[in-house]
Order: structure tokens, then C-alpha cells, then sequence
């Protein structure tokens, strides 16, 4: 039986038998039966890591600690309102750090704690519900996920690549209006130059994954191991 720490776009926590392709933490989750309770944060601190951290094993739900959660993608942990994590990720972290700077015309880069105050309150609302928001599909920036007909897509190349927990299947057309998934802070600095990394699926066989502006998982060493 599966542990209940896969990631949807939605935010929501499911058990699912793919690891997926990146990890991360909101805090402990879990109790001692390993199961997540009612809570489903326990710190604004929201982060996406690699898998592989020098080959160190860890449990991914140790007693009163933290509740490891899986990712399809980072651009699926994006769209759940996760951001780089600043250590194990710390060049994608400046980088994306750099592109939030750069999308809100700040004067310095923000600091993680800064960034993690501002999402918290773009990923939840009041009830404990993810937030989303409309806008038109073809002025979202590469990288972004959206809701269309219930199901979860992501936006690439002008086309939508339907989400699932193990890859994005083949593109379809984008809506006029689109349920968008991904924090607006977050919208905002793919735009303004940040790349998600993405499973393989999401580039379609004969294609330069280069020519999008997102980027497949190992395309750099803090990308592939940290």
C-alpha cells in the first residue's frame, strides 16, 4: 500500500505507487501510523528538492519531524505552491529568487522567508482551499499549470500537455480562459525568465527541449543531483 505524499497540481496529497521525479516538505504531516491527518501544512515553508542528495537515505516519514512529498515535476510542485529548495537547490533557489526580483522590480533579492509569506497566502484561502484564479491560456508563460474540463494541463509550445502522476500525455488546444493553478508570484517569474524542471513527457520525442523555455530534469548538475 502506498504512503499518502504524492503531489497533484491542486496541491492536494494522495497515495499513488509513482515516486516521481522530485520531493519536498510542508512540515510533519503524519502521525505515528504514518498517515497524514486533517493538517496539510505545518510551515509557510514550502519546498521542492532533488531526489538524490549525496546519496543519502532518509525515512520518508520519520517520527515528529517531517513528511516527505513527492512530485511528478517541478513544474507540478510549482503549480502546488512549492518553491526551490534553497539548499540542496541553491542555484535553481537564486535563480528563481532572481527572477522574483526581477518580476516585481525589487531592489534586492528577496529572501526565502519573504517569498514564502507571499505564496502562503496565494496558494490557500481562508477555508483551507487552493486558491486559482482566470486568465486567458495564451498569456501564460511556458511552464505554468491550468485547470481545463476538470482536468489538470500543463502549458507549453502554445499547446496543453494533460497532467498525470506518471507524465503528460499528447497536446491538446489551449482554452480561450483558463483556471490557473500556478500562485500568480509564481506566474510571474517564469515570465520573467525562470525555467521549471520537467519530466521527459512533457517534450514531445524529436523536439529540442532547448527551443521552450522550461527544461527536462538533468539537463544541469543542480537539476540532476543537487
Amino acid at each position: 500500500m502506498p504512503l499518502q505524499n504524492r503531489v497533484l497540481p491542486t496541491g492536494e496529497i494522495v497515495a499513488d505507487p509513482g515516486r516521481g521525479l522530485m520531493m519536498g516538505n510542508r512540515g510533519c504531516l503524519h502521525g505515528q501510523g504514518r498517515e497524514l491527518g486533517v493538517a496539510r501544512w505545518r510551515s509557510k515553508m514550502w519546498i521542492c528538492c532533488v531526489l538524490d542528495w549525496r546519496g543519502r537515505r532518509r525515512d520518508p516519514m520519520p517520527p515528529g519531524r517531517w513528511t516527505a512529498l513527492f512530485f511528478l515535476d517541478e513544474a507540478t510542485a510549482l503549480a502546488a505552491g512549492h518553491r526551490p529548495c534553497a539548499y540542496c537547490r541553491r542555484a535553481d533557489f537564486l535563480d528563481f529568487a532572481g527572477a522574483w526580483q526581477a518580476a516585481r522590480q525589487l531592489g534586492a533579492r528577496p529572501r526565502a522567508a519573504e517569498m514564502d509569506s507571499v505564496l502562503h497566502a496565494e496558494r490557500v484561502d481562508g477555508r483551507r482551499r487552493k486558491r486559482t484564479y482566470q486568465a486567458p491560456a495564451a498569456g501564460l508563460p511556458d511552464g505554468v499549470l491550468i485547470r481545463a474540463g476538470g482536468r489538470a494541463g500543463l502549458l507549453l509550445a502554445g499547446q496543453l500537455r494533460p497532467w498525470s502522476p506518471g507524465g503528460y500525455g499528447a497536446p491538446a488546444a489551449l482554452p480561450t480562459v483558463a483556471e490557473v493553478l500556478t500562485p500568480p508570484s509564481i506566474v510571474a517569474a517564469i515570465a520573467a525568465g525562470y525555467r521549471p524542471l520537467t519530466h521527459p513527457s512533457a517534450v514531445r520525442p524529436g523536439h529540442d527541449a532547448h527551443s521552450y523555455t522550461v527544461r527536462p530534469i538533468g539537463t544541469n548538475g543542480a537539476a540532476a543531483g543537487g
